[in-house]
Order: structure tokens, then sequence, then C-alpha cells
């Protein structure tokens, strides 16, 4: 019976060590807000500017097309049947022509658009990954799956810093 007592009173003993050195060892944990992240990084801001002229340069040609199928039905009602007829098949001929370039350059600016996105996401978590390596974090955080987070374990500006000296 004391062999069995002594085991278990070493068992305990081995036990609350283990609890004790698992105690003080602490996690280093930080957050960082990825959407400001995001907003704020400057490559997302000169992403913006190119996709806004690309939109307007696509909202020009377009409105060149739009343009063109108008005139000709303001001609329609000018027209003998004959040519009527015919104008009417180059109207809808013109008009599948806008619909499938509205379709693909749509396609097109919406694919680059997620491209760049995803392409600023990967460098943004390169740098959270080499900056939380370098400083011997064990955990950083995006802060939307935090309900609580201290100031202090905030690392955006530092981020956003590292980031927007990278250019």
């Amino acid at each position: 019976m004391k062999k069995v007592f002594s085991l278990f009173l070493a068992v305990i003993f081995a036990l609350s060590l283990t609890a004790v050195s698992y105690a003080q060892t602490t996690l280093k944990i930080a957050y960082v807000d990825l959407s400001r992240v995001f907003d704020e990084y400057s490559k997302t801001g000169n992403y913006d500017e190119t996709l806004e002229k690309k939109s307007v340069e696509y909202q020009k040609s377009r409105n060149k097309k739009l343009e063109k199928i108008q005139e000709a039905e303001r001609k329609l009602v000018l027209l003998k049947e004959a040519e009527k007829e015919k104008l009417k098949v180059e109207i809808n001929k013109d008009k599948n022509t806008l619909i499938e370039f509205d379709r693909q350059k749509q396609t097109d600016l919406r694919k680059e658009r997620d491209e760049k996105i995803r392409e600023i996401l990967l460098e943004i978590e390169e740098v959270v990954k080499s900056y939380a390596e370098k400083d011997n974090y064990d955990i950083i955080l995006n802060d939307r799956v935090l309900i609580y987070g201290s100031k202090t374990l905030d690392l955006t500006d530092k981020v956003l810093e590292i980031l927007n000296k990278k250019k």
C-alpha cells in the first residue's frame, strides 16, 4: 500500500512540475486590423487609381458603341421599309456586340481586381509572417476574430509602416 501511495505522490509531484513549467511558458500574441492594412497600403491606392482609369476607358468605349446604336435607331424613322429592315438587322448585331463587349470587359475587370486583391493580401501575409518570425511572435490574429484586444497588442501601424516602405 505504501508503494502505491508513494507512486501516487510521485505522479502528483511530476504533474505539478509540468503544470508549473507550462504556466511559465507564455505565448507572444498580437493582432492586425487586416481591413485597415489593406485600405491604407499604398499599393492598394495605386491599384485603385489604375482600375478606375481602366473603368473610365471602358465606359468611354461603351458610350461610343451605344451612341452609334442610338443614332441608327433615330435614322429608322426616315428610311424606306427595305432600308429599315437592313438597318434593324445591323442595330441588333450592334446591340449583341455591345452586350458581349460589356460582359467581357466586366469579367476582365473583375478578374484583374480579384487577382490584384489576392496579390496584395499575400504580400500583407508575408510581411506579417516575416515580422512575427523576426520578433518571435507565436500567434498573430486578424482583428475580425477578436472580441477584445488590448491596443498594446495591435501591430497594424507597424505592418503598415513596413508595407509602405517596401514600394
